[in-house]
């Protein structure tokens, strides 16, 4: 009896200990700078899973992937990289998006570094993930010698870097309109004014949306469009045995860094100047200014055409009394749709 007692007490002592911290971390999970970093985290990590994989088997195995096979990889990976964080950080997955939309003014710049921040912490993550599930292939495939360039080089397995046929400035400009297209090609996608994608299909037309680009612009550069798929990776590439040559090889490195920026913001210029301003929009009136109208404004229904300023009294008899639609008073609590 006392040895059960003392495990009540024990397995009660533990509940009132671990109550407190249960409660304080979901405090914290519910923070929305908190949600939004995890979001970033997990998204970019699954979308950089999918893709350095299917990358790794062109590399490693060549009848176990093609080009084709790595342009469906990104594409199906952004697309479940959205369907896991889009409706709570918008799922970039990409620090030159991040950074166009705080341009913009469509997300505050303190929301930056915690969109990079978890967006280069899962491309990282999935760069060691990929590592140590194909190890053993890319020490076989190098005889044992990491490389950067040559015959037997797999640094490319993680980053993009410039191939022969390229001069640098060459790639910084195909990276610029490459990732201008994409940026303008997503604000076409999400735009409810325009002719956006039908809900619920958004993820899946983003992720062909990549594929297509890798498809048809990628050969040059990779298409690397994104700092966060390329830098991080580039990083533990570094410090996993390949060495300092990532950066040197060409000096290409800052390129898919900076260039995406300035591709994203011309896009999203582009975009907003040829088709954004030529679309009429619909006025927005927030929900709290409300509360400063007057209240005695009547609510009329819809299908009165040329209502009277001054009400007319007109009698009715209860025989053709017509069904009128009990109107309720405005509150505080009425959403207010676009008209």
């Amino acid at each position: 009896m006392a040895e059960s007692d003392r495990k009540r007490r024990s397995t009660r002592n533990s509940k009132m200990v671990s109550s407190p911290v249960v409660t304080k971390m979901q405090a914290i999970m519910q923070k929305e700078m908190v949600r939004e970093f995890l979001a970033e985290f997990m998204s970019t990590y699954v979308m950089m899973v999918f893709g350095l994989g299917s990358v790794a088997h062109m590399v490693l195995g060549e009848k176990f992937g093609s080009y084709l096979s790595v342009n469906l990889g990104f594409g199906f990976g952004v697309t479940m990289g959205v369907h896991m964080a889009g409706n709570i950080s918008g799922a970039h997955m990409n620090a030159a998006l991040t950074f166009t939309n705080c341009v913009l003014g469509r997300m505050s710049w303190k929301k930056f570094p915690v969109y990079i921040l978890g967006q280069f912490l899962g491309s990282f993550l999935a760069s060691a993930t990929i590592y140590c599930l194909f190890y053993s292939a890319i020490i076989q495939f190098s005889g044992g010698h990491l490389t950067v360039t040559g015959p037997t080089a797999t640094a490319g397995i993680f980053a993009t870097y410039l191939p022969e046929h390229m001069t640098l400035w060459r790639g910084f400009l195909d990276e610029v309109i490459v990732t201008g297209i994409l940026q303008l090609c997503l604000f076409a996608i999400t735009d409810k004014e325009n002719n956006p994608a039908l809900q619920g299909t958004q993820a899946l037309v983003i992720g062909i949306l990549i594929v297509v680009i890798g498809l048809s612009l990628g050969m040059n550069t990779g298409y690397a469009m994104n700092p966060s798929r390329d830098l991080p990776p580039r990083f533990f590439t570094f410090i996993a045995g390949w060495g300092i040559q990532v950066f040197r090889a060409r000096d290409w490195w800052w390129v898919p860094v900076v260039a995406p920026l300035l591709g994203a913001y011309l896009g999203a210029i582009v975009y907003l100047v040829f088709i954004g301003f030529s679309i009429p929009r619909r006025p927005q009136i927030l929900e709290n200014s409300m509360k400063y109208e007057d209240r005695r404004t009547p609510v009329l229904p819809k299908t009165m055409a040329n209502p009277p300023t001054t009400p007319t009294p007109v009698s009715v008899s209860p025989a053709n009394r017509p069904s009128v639609r009990t109107v309720p008073p405005l509150s505080d609590s009425i959403h207010l749709e676009h008209f």
